[in-house]
């Protein structure tokens, strides 16, 4: 009896000084519940760091989510790369892991950052770039969604970080995270939502015929711009080939995805860009709603797919007695528009991913509509071109 003691003594001795692994760890099968033990980062002096192999990246045009900034990182096996795509998601090795940390700032008077349910609005020169890690002082962590390329496919896993910073969880069911939102001065309280599995895969499906998933940011049209970390502030491409990470990048000829918020760039590609991340996983010729005929990539060159004078297939009450997606001119007037402003789970769009209305997105694409010109004939989408 003594001696069995002294053997569950001890097993539970070892079970508590168990630690994460201090290097990154693919599991090729199960779906660990805390996020340290994939062995992707260091938590340390309020602050946390992506280990040996993490490469710290940012697209052209991120996608809406609450106002929540983003640290987005990538790691590729040693000895293993990526192959380059001029148009779809890269084909990434076995092993591959992306990680999606999703945070918000809090007021600087917050005693405990992670436990404050107000958060603050912040411009994306604010954003922290994650190269060297996050500085925890005045950051409230979410979640960290994670894509792993298993050898059946890539396989999403959300994670929810406690109040304290210190753990995530895995969440397969999603989570609701109630949140205050300040933006000079105003409060706006929000439920933050949590995706569950399902609905990872109902985002990341990009193929109907394949229906498996893929990532969305990591294709060569969002990544091809600027970005600090290994070698300096370079092209992300060229870093990502550097480190051997991806290879049969062309020396010419690559897509580049506009800023949204770059008001030096055109009107057209700001709009287009912002359409193409925040609504093309789903509507292209391909996506979940393809059967729509609204197609947003960036690659459409159909006036009426991209919804100009075009009736809408199943806009149900996200029309509200308004006629086409898109009205040339007539922004107030355009179901695209409205269905991105409001809030109604039932009628806006994207579906998932948002709880508040992107004023700044919608500005954009409403100026976007009304410098269009044309008139709308329900049997004909005539041609229409920038003010």
């Amino acid at each position: 009896m003594t001696r069995l003691f002294v053997l569950l003594f001890g097993l539970l001795l070892v079970a508590g000084c168990a630690r994460a692994p201090d290097a990154v760890t693919f599991h090729a099968t199960d779906n660990p519940e805390d996020l340290a033990d994939w062995g992707l980062f260091t938590i340390e002096d309020r602050r946390i760091t992506p280990h040996a192999g993490m490469v710290t990246y940012e697209l052209a045009t991120p996608l809406f989510s609450d106002y929540a900034q983003k640290w987005r990182t990538v790691f590729v096996p040693q000895g293993a790369s990526a192959t380059y795509d001029p148009t779809g998601p890269f084909d990434f090795p076995i092993g591959s892991i992306i990680t999606k940390t999703f945070y918000f700032s809090v007021p600087a008077a917050a005693d405990r950052p992670g436990a404050s349910t107000e958060v603050l609005k912040v411009t994306p020169a604010t954003y922290q770039n994650g190269v060297a890690g996050l500085d925890l002082a005045h950051v409230r962590l979410i979640e960290t969604r994670l894509l792993v390329r298993r050898a059946e496919g890539w396989v999403g896993l959300p994670y929810v970080w406690n109040a304290d910073q210190t753990k995530a969880t895995l969440q397969r069911a999603g989570a609701d995270v109630p949140l205050a939102l300040r933006d000079d001065g105003t409060r706006t309280d929000f439920v933050y939502s949590v995706p569950n599995a399902n609905q990872c895969a109902g985002c990341h499906t990009l193929d109907h015929r394949t229906r498996a998933v893929e990532p969305i940011g990591l294709q060569a049209r969002h990544l091809n711009r600027t970005f600090p970390g290994a070698g300096g502030t370079i092209n992300q491409l060229e870093r990502l080939v550097a480190l051997h990470y991806l290879t049969g990048v062309p020396a010419a000829g690559i897509p580049r995805g506009a800023d949204w918020s770059d008001t030096a760039a055109p009107l057209d590609a700001r709009a287009r860009a912002y359409l193409d991340i925040n609504c093309a996983h789903c509507h292209s010729r391909t996506g979940p709603a393809r059967v729509s005929g609204l197609w947003l990539d960036s690659a459409n060159a159909d006036p009426r797919a991209l919804g100009v004078c075009k009736p809408p297939v199943a806009a149900g009450k996200g029309a509200e007695g308004r006629a086409f997606d898109i009205v040339p001119g007539d922004a107030r007037g355009s179901i695209l528009s409205h269905r991105m402003a409001i809030t109604d789970p039932g009628a806006m769009m994207p579906e998932t991913g948002r709880s508040l209305t992107h004023k700044e997105g919608v500005a954009l694409i409403d100026a976007w509509i009304d410098a269009l010109t044309g008139v709308c004939r329900v049997a004909d989408a005539p041609k229409f071109a920038m003010r």
